[in-house]
């Protein structure tokens, strides 16, 4: 009995060995061709379209760890490693949105507006407690220093708004506002708002011009306007201007100051916290132009553009994308120490996002509303302009190009050319005299250059470098 059974158990480990070995080889077969083929797919998309294979935004030097899966990568990311201040802050953020860690979907997660704010502040105390990272800190610069102290802080209280909603406006307004001029100032600029205010940035109706000679109807729309300021102390200033500054805003209603030092590094307060106070406080506004206190505008062109383009961008439902100005693409940081842009290695590595330049940019009220959602989930960072690309790369959208937007100025030889302030819709910078002097000129020459097109984009290449650059 006992030879029967053994004799048995040779024949069935005869049979069934070979039976075994040929399935695992038929599963280890059809798992490494499922592997290969979702690689060659990824590698596919990746070619296609990298902001489809890769929509989040993610600091120079995010990799993986032994304890966490990595986050996507983005174009920029140069390094598998890096200490910099700002890229191990962003990188400890951006874990928290991490697709393969969290099951939400992506959306979602990177538009919500609940309690992003407080991630930012809670990764920025748990970065800046390793005492590797309080070693680094103290070798920075002093401005850069004193940027990266405070760059937690975003709920500085309103010092000076306007009474009306969302900004000065007209009394006769009878629909909703086609633009708000959001203007960059600073406290001792009385003279630029002056100007501002009798000029360009004059609120009320604005009647449109033709921005080429086939165009039709001019149209027009209504302007608002409110001036973005931080605080300066009297003992920065020498003097206490703040009841100047209140009585201006008594006079005008078009004053919104912050209580934060205003410095340049700041700047990108200012448009986070604007874009706040506009999400709370404007509803109608269809535009915003953010731009400084030395730009000059071409408002009657602006008028007929933003009409067109409110026309095209409705009908392709993606005018909570739009975006336009100087763009400026493949842009690096300045590593000049004497430069205001310098931005050392200690703090920040990495390539600069495609940005329209600072000076002057408009974008839908709808964008508006979605920057100031999406900003709570990234660390803020020293360039205003570069930090509002960020901004659109996470939201995986795109500034437009347009060579009417001159933040870098006409040549000589183009600006003497007759009708030259007819073909942009912005320049930078300009003088308060030289403003008032153009503005009269636009006036007197509307009939000489009506329907001059605006500046071709075959015409102009685009910028490959930045004025944080140079």
């Amino acid at each position: 009995m006992a030879r029967r059974c053994c004799r048995l158990r040779n024949i069935l480990i005869c049979v069934c060995t070979p039976c075994c070995c040929l399935t695992l080889l038929y599963s280890y077969a059809i798992i490494t061709i499922y592997l290969h083929m979702n690689s060659m797919v990824l590698r596919h998309i990746a070619m296609v379209s990298p902001n489809l294979a890769s929509p989040h935004f993610v600091a120079a030097g995010a990799s993986s760890n032994g304890s966490s899966p990595s986050v996507p990568k983005t174009f920029w990311e140069q390094h598998l490693r890096s200490d910099a201040l700002w890229n191990r802050l962003q990188r400890h953020v951006d874990h928290r949105f991490n697709p393969i860690i969290r099951k939400e979907k992506s959306d979602m997660l990177l538009e919500r507006s609940s309690s992003d704010e407080s991630l930012l502040h809670q990764s920025y105390f748990e970065v800046t407690s390793m005492a590797s990272v309080r070693e680094n800190f103290e070798r920075l610069p002093q401005q850069v220093r004193e940027f990266a102290s405070s760059m937690h802080k975003r709920n500085y209280p309103i010092l000076i708004q306007p009474d009306g909603e969302c900004g000065a406006q007209s009394e006769q307004e009878k629909e909703p506002p086609l633009i708000l001029f959001a203007i960059k100032s600073t406290a001792l600029n009385f003279r630029n708002r002056r100007v501002i205010r009798q000029t360009w940035g004059r609120v009320g109706w604005v009647e449109g011009q033709r921005i080429n000679s086939s165009d039709g109807d001019m149209g027009g729309g209504y302007i608002r306007r409110v001036f973005l300021l931080g605080k300066e102390t009297p003992e920065d200033l020498g003097v206490d201007i703040s009841h100047l500054l209140r009585a201006e805003s008594k006079r005008h209603g078009d004053i919104l100051q912050w209580d934060f030092k205003d410095t340049f590094f700041n700047l990108t307060l200012k448009d986070v916290l604007f874009w706040s106070w506009f999400s709370h406080h404007c509803s109608k506004p269809l535009f915003v132009l953010k731009g400084d206190d030395d730009v000059f505008v071409n408002t009657p062109k602006l008028i007929s553009y933003l009409q067109d383009q409110l026309e095209k961008h409705r009908s392709r439902n993606t005018l909570h994308e739009f975006m336009v100005g100087e763009v400026i693409g493949s842009a690096l940081p300045n590593r000049v120490r004497r430069s205001k842009y310098f931005i050392p290695e200690s703090f920040y590595r990495g390539l600069y996002p495609m940005y329209a330049g600072g000076g002057g940019v408009v974008y839908s009220g709808e964008l508006t509303r979605r920057l100031h959602n999406i900003s709570k989930t990234i660390h803020l960072f020293p360039i205003d302009d570069v930090y509002v690309g960020m901004c659109m790369i996470r939201l995986n959208a795109q500034p437009i190009h347009h060579p009417a937007f001159l933040t870098f100025d006409f040549t000589e030889k183009e600006e003497a050319q007759p009708c030259s302030y007819h073909t942009i819709l912005l320049v930078h910078k300009r003088s308060p005299s030289e403003v008032v002097e153009l503005w009269a000129d636009l006036k007197d020459t509307r009939e000489q250059c009506q329907g001059v097109p605006l500046r071709a984009v075959k015409k102009i290449k685009q910028k490959a470098t930045p004025s944080p650059s140079v």
